[in-house]
């Protein structure tokens, strides 16, 4: 019956259920291997996508990379396509198998796909081997002048990655980076400007001819891309322009006078007040960001916001409420951030929010988080006005399940009771009523909340002193009891018959008592004693007895000190003199304050707003200028964006009219229509979102007809219509960024622009030709810049034809070891968490420093060991500029954390260091540096930290093997428990040692694994035979015998003690 099911089933149902079974089979990856070294293109195909659809769904296919770089040549482009994907995800993880193939992807940077040129420089750019950065330079350069948008916007990813590796490169890429930042299409901005942002964000003087471009630019770039010049623009425009929030001046932009107004007016009006002129460009910025408010992406919006927030009169920050406020309808992770910033806001400007208080309200889905942030937002913005519909909201949150949620809102009310001075007397009695809840929580924070409110008017409340008094006994929080206690202390004159008696039923329970509640009873006897000494003596000499012996030594302290304070004799009579105004000195009230109220140091938005510390990276606001710099650095010609061209994938259509930017931003419908043509195709680059991105992406056999940044557009067939609809759009975009009467006239007035005949250039005959037919070698050359390794500098000319050949032999000379070697590197089979001390905070002042191994190849350079360093500030004081100083020995190799400006109070950080050890365990000494010390340390390797651990085969083993006997070839006989003669606890101890990796084998007794130096790349091979009598032999082949030797006693000890 299911046979015959299964043969009248549809085809796309058998084939779902055939991928089923394959994709679940063990072994798939044998069958996808058998598909891609296959000789049909369908098949490799067919294994491509399924291979892609694994990466997709987050498992790992690095296995098959040997496989699929085999297909990096191939000519059929949606192979190439989908090989160019898996690249791009493993060249990092699988350098020596990409290094390989590198003389192919710099032929492909040569392909007529653009897809396929993007592809080849983002895989390019993916190997991180120091070696092949000249390679990559010049790969770069070349992409940054190709003739299709989406080739530059790869450069300019490129440029990021390329100065990651090396810093060294930076003056080089500035220059790429002056370069595209002149380039007219909107696909480029956005990456250019966060490549400008990584590599030189002080270099203000590339933004100055570009800055109304990018203004212009900003609504029809990418999501992506338009949170990126937002915030460059920001930091900009706060050193070019001059403060819009001069309270001395009157903010007049267009600066009419009134038409009937008398010369005298206007004399007295420039005496009263100088009108604040605010620059264009700085106008020009605030018009063109607006309509991103109403964008559909929140990041977009959010940094609309904080541009407002820092940049616009303070008239016009208001225009961002709604549209924060319209956030708060997102997700969860969305509301904490809106929300943080929201709380900074209403702090400075409460009357932005007021009129949509409802809508931070408490919900009862919210999370604790969210409902904190809320309950500050509500206390920012009470006043005498709403008040009252406040603190009923409050006294419903106060009776939450929600224990931190309940006790912040005590608070809140407290903080209320501070600021209006009206509901002073309501909140404190609404507080007192709390004191009989039944939930030690709220009642405890009640305490300590009555006790701030009376330290501002104690004369007023003797009454609640007394009634805290009386609930004492059934209050068993101890920081509750603890703050009762200080205020029988500071205010016993005022209860001089309760204190006493307090302070006997605490004499009773002193053993019991928490610390803290000792503390303020050795006080409160203190006080007592000074001034009601006949009744409290004897009381105060009991309970400072019973601390003198307490386990505590900070309480031990505290009554030895007050001993001598207050009892006096002949060696402390002068001290004693002190003693009232020492311990009944007037406290000052306290401030109960926003933890909010500071945190507009940091740039709203920011990662540093957020966590209220200054992050990596972070670059800070500039003040204001007082005198605005010359604007006629930005005077440069405005040209309208062109869009580029991208042929469609399917059949070729009638062009369709096109849309004012307005129309194309705010339609959802324009987006459908798009969406619906562009084919079921997806963006090789996740970070392109736009619809305009989609269409550059979507060009498989043709270039598009477009010059680079720095050549003109071709004249197609279809020029003149496209020239009409340029018009169009430009003056659509002009009507829509016009406010002024002046500027509507000129616009009326205006004649339609001139249509222009492009001629082409001189390198866009070039590309005609290449694309008419085939050429000469002769006709083409290129001029290659080759580094190398004496380090001279040769300059010469070669053929395209001989381009690779150069390449592959110029490589090998480079880099012959990644070469030569072909075991790869695979991920650790244990990592100890074991760490070890580096600096002891005693040692350094407050600098605590632990060090471990991550057992990770080191990303700075492939000889070096990877080593994570943790460092804590202990102190109570920042620690500035911590770094790398003098090391030895002489020759040692290291590459050292980056500086670290600001260390904070018990902020801890973790940094990576690389170090060649050079294949020994001699230690690592160094100085590790403040801006005030400096503490000499060292780092200790164990001999199996300096392994890397390599796949292989057992009938490679057995060769290698082969090839190591002899002199190169250690081992001893160990006695082993019987229980641990199994496969788990062998490969265990042997992986806590040292980092190996395990080879399969197919002898049930034998144990194999394989690994290499970091240094030297010397093979280490250790096998573990397992004997009769619960014995065993470790058997270690390398050619590094001291090594070898090193490692075997460390492996004994191991597995002796497993």
């Amino acid at each position: 019956r299911y046979k015959n099911s299964y043969t009248y089933m549809s085809v796309h149902t058998q084939q779902r259920i055939v991928h089923f079974l394959i994709s679940f089979s063990p072994s798939r990856n044998e069958d996808l291997k058998e598909m891609l070294e296959s000789n049909k293109e369908s098949l490799k195909l067919e294994a491509m996508k399924r291979v892609v659809g694994l990466i997709a769904k987050g498992k790992n296919a690095s296995e098959l990379f040997p496989a699929v770089v085999k297909n990096v040549a191939s000519k059929n482009i949606e192979l190439k396509k989908l090989v160019y994907v898996y690249l791009v995800r493993y060249a990092e993880e699988q350098q020596d198998l990409a290094l390989l193939s590198i003389s192919t992807f710099q032929r492909a940077l040569k392909d007529p796909n653009q897809l396929i040129r993007a592809s080849a420089l983002r895989v390019l750019s993916s190997i991180r081997v120091p070696i092949i950065v000249p390679i990559m330079m010049l790969a770069i350069k070349e992409a940054a002048s190709d003739m299709s948008p989406y080739v530059r916007k790869t450069s300019a990813h490129a440029i990021q990655k390329l100065y990651s590796l090396d810093q060294d490169q930076k003056e080089l890429l500035i220059e790429v980076i002056e370069k595209l930042l002149k380039d007219k299409s909107t696909l480029v901005a956005g990456s250019v400007v966060m490549a400008f942002e990584e590599v030189c964000p002080d270099r203000i003087d590339l933004i100055h001819k570009n800055y109304r471009k990018l203004c212009n630019l900003l609504v029809d770039v990418e999501e992506w891309g338009q949170v990126v010049i937002i915030s460059m623009l920001t930091r900009y425009a706060r050193t070019q322009f001059t403060n819009p929030w001069k309270e001395e001046g009157v903010f007049d932009e267009r600066n009419e006078r009134a038409f009937y107004e008398s010369d005298e007016e206007k004399t007295r009006d420039e005496t009263e007040a100088k009108p604040y002129m605010m620059d264009p460009d700085h106008r020009l910025l605030l018009r063109n960001t607006k309509p991103l408010l109403q964008s559909r992406n929140t990041a977009v919006v959010m940094s609309v916001a904080q541009l407002y927030w820092h940049l616009a009169p303070k008239n016009e920050v208001s225009i961002i409420t709604k549209s924060l406020v319209r956030l708060l309808r997102s997700h969860r992770e969305v509301q904490y951030i809106v929300l943080q910033n929201i709380a900074t806001m209403s702090i400075q400007r409460k009357g932005m929010f007021e009129p949509y208080m409802k809508s931070f309200y408490v919900r009862s889905t919210d999370a604790t988080h969210i409902k904190s942030l809320k309950l500050e937002i509500l206390t920012s913005l009470a006043n005498e006005a709403n008040i009252s519909t406040i603190l009923r909201e409050f006294q419903t949150y106060v009776k939450s399940q929600d224990k931190q949620f309940a006790a912040g809102t005590i608070q809140a009310i407290g903080r209320c009771a501070t600021n209006i001075s009206e509901v002073t007397d309501t909140c404190l009695n609404g507080l007192v009523l709390l004191l009989s809840n039944r939930d030690e929580t709220v009642v405890a924070e009640s305490v300590v909340v009555i006790r701030k409110l009376l330290q501002i008017q104690p004369t007023q409340h003797s009454d609640i002193i007394k009634h805290m008094a009386q609930l004492f006994d059934n209050i068993t929080v101890p920081m509750a009891r603890a703050s009762i206690l200080w205020l029988m202390g500071e205010y016993c004159e005022r209860v001089p018959k309760i204190a006493p008696d307090v302070l006997r039923k605490m004499a009773k329970s002193f053993t019991s008592e928490e610390d803290i509640v000792k503390l303020q009873t050795v006080n409160l006897a203190a006080k007592l004693y000074l001034t009601n000494s006949k009744q409290t003596k004897l009381l105060t000499q009991y309970i400072l007895n019973l601390g003198k012996y307490d386990q505590n030594y900070d309480i031990r302290d505290r009554t030895r000190f007050i001993r001598q304070l207050i009892v006096p004799n002949d060696k402390n009579g002068a001290l004693s003199k002190y003693a009232h105004r020492i311990l009944l000195a007037p406290k000052p009230a306290p401030v109960l304050e926003s933890a909010y109220k500071d945190r507009d140091r940091y740039q709203l938005g920011t990662l540093s707003h957020t966590i209220n510390t200054k992050a990596s990276g972070y670059l800070e606001l500039s003040d204001w200028p007082a005198v605005a710099p010359d604007q006629s650095v930005r005077n440069v010609e405005v040209i309208e964006p062109v869009k580029e061209w991208a042929p469609s994938l399917g059949k070729t259509g009638k062009s369709k009219p096109a849309k004012s930017s307005d129309d194309k931003f705010y339609s959802d419908s324009g987006e459908e229509e798009e969406e619906k043509g562009s084919g079921s195709s997806s963006s090789e680059d996740g970070s392109s979102s736009s619809s305009e991105g989609v269409l550059h992406i979507l060009q498989n056999e043709r270039v598009c007809p477009e010059s680079g940044s720095d050549a003109e557009s071709h004249v197609q067939k279809n020029s003149s219509q496209s020239s009409e609809e340029s018009d169009k759009s430009s003056s659509q975009s002009e009507k829509s960024s016009s406010e002024s009467d002046s500027e509507k006239k000129e616009r009326k007035t205006k004649t339609p622009l001139q249509k222009k005949t492009v001629k082409p250039t001189a390198k866009d005959s070039r590309y005609l030709m290449k694309r008419a037919g085939p050429t000469s070698p002769k006709q083409h050359t290129k001029t290659i810049f080759v580094n190398v390794i004496n380090q001279h500098s040769v300059l010469q000319t070669f053929s395209y034809s001989h381009w690779s050949t150069l390449c592959v032999s110029l490589f090998t000379q480079l880099c012959p070891l990644s070469l030569a070697f072909p075991l790869q590197v695979s991920g650790p089979a244990f990592v100890p968490e074991k760490s070890h001390d580096l600096l002891h905070r005693m040692t350094g002042k407050g600098l605590s420093a632990q060090y471990q191994f991550p057992r990770q190849p080191c990303l700075y350079q492939p000889t070096m060991v990877s080593v994570q360093i943790s460092l804590t500030n202990t102190t109570d004081h920042p620690l500035e500029q911590i770094h790398i100083g003098d090391r030895s020995p002489t020759g040692l190799n290291m590459h050292c954390f980056n500086t670290i400006e600001c260390l904070e109070p018990e902020a801890s950080v973790t940094v990576f260091m690389g170090i060649d050890f050079n294949d020994s365990t001699q230690a690592a000494n160094f100085q590790l540096c403040t801006k005030e010390d400096h503490f000499s340390v060292s780092i200790q390797p164990a001999i199996g930290e300096l392994l890397l651990p390599i796949t292989m085969t057992e009938l490679d083993f057995r060769k290698e093997k082969g090839k190591l006997l002899g002199m190169n070839e250690s081992s001893a006989t160990i006695t082993m428990a019987a229980e641990n003669m199994t496969s788990q606890p062998i490969s265990r101890p042997v992986a806590t040692v040292a980092n190996l990796g395990v080879v399969p084998s197919s002898q049930g007794n034998v144990h194999r694994f394989a690994g290499k130096t970091a240094s030297s790349r010397a093979v280490v091979l250790v096998t573990v035979e397992l004997r009769e009598s619960s014995t065993a032999l470790i058997t270690i082949n390398t050619e590094k015998s001291v090594m070898g030797s090193m490692l075997l006693r460390d492996l004994k000890l191991a597995l002796a003690q497993a």
